[in-house]
């Protein structure tokens, strides 16, 4: 199933229905003032939680951290609009994930096949920096995209915070595995973690995440794939 980006808000998009934070969503005070605090001067911004977005049905799951404030807080669709959107979406292509143009606007076309995104912490948190409580309040969504997704085999996570909130979503402490770029982990679930680092702008500038090394993420996770039985 291909879920295109005018079908991807929610439940619409097939995904669990608890899966969705609401919106607006008031869990977390600090990141919905921060929200607000935008609307006035942007309101045409989506300034909301970001919806998971992609195929319901997919077998890997893309985990960053949270919304770019004048990316996926700005487009309403996740890694969109801003440099780590670029690099994402170009290797999802490559690797015959999304079909279409990616433009940076969520009615650019692209639609994405066997592969959904989302976010740690669907709300975007001043500075890029979320809290703990915020993380931990947002891992109840997390938990129920996980537990819906009857067809996932391989989680992708960008980042540390976002390879512990996968963690945190299953109930498996953080000494169990330790995070580090293209690191491979077997659950006991039968699901196969699989770590990056970000594909910030600042990660890519500073040369702690080249395109090869990213790349080859993408080369672990197509092994995964045929690897892991479904």
């Amino acid at each position: 199933m291909t879920i295109t980006t005018t079908e991807q808000q929610g439940v619409a998009a097939g995904f669990p229905a608890n899966s969705e934070p609401p919106l607006p969503c008031t869990l977390c005070p600090r990141l919905h003032d921060f929200a607000v605090s935008h609307q006035a001067d942007h309101p045409d911004w989506h300034n909301g939680p970001v919806p998971t977005y992609g195929d319901a049905d997919a077998d890997l799951l893309i985990v960053g951290l949270a919304p770019g404030l004048r990316g996926a807080n700005r487009t309403g669709r996740p890694f969109t609009g801003d440099y780590a959107g670029d690099l994402l979406y170009a290797t999802l292509g490559k690797y015959g994930f999304a079909q279409g143009t990616y433009d940076a606007r969520p009615d650019d076309g692209v639609t994405l096949h066997n592969v959904a995104i989302t976010n740690a912490v669907r709300c975007v948190p001043p500075q890029n920096k979320p809290i703990g409580a915020e993380i931990a309040t947002c891992n109840a969504f997390l938990q129920e995209l996980l537990g819906g997704m009857t067809n996932l085999k391989v989680i992708m996570a960008l980042g540390r915070i976002s390879h512990d909130a996968v963690l945190r979503a299953f109930a498996i402490k953080r000494s169990a595995y330790t995070f580090g770029h293209n690191a491979v982990h077997a659950l006991d679930s039968g699901l196969v973690l699989i770590d990056s680092y970000h594909c910030s702008r600042y990660n890519t500038n500073t040369g702690r995440l080249t395109v090869p090394m990213f790349e080859a993420v993408f080369d672990s996770i197509q092994d995964a794939l045929d690897r892991v039985p479904s």
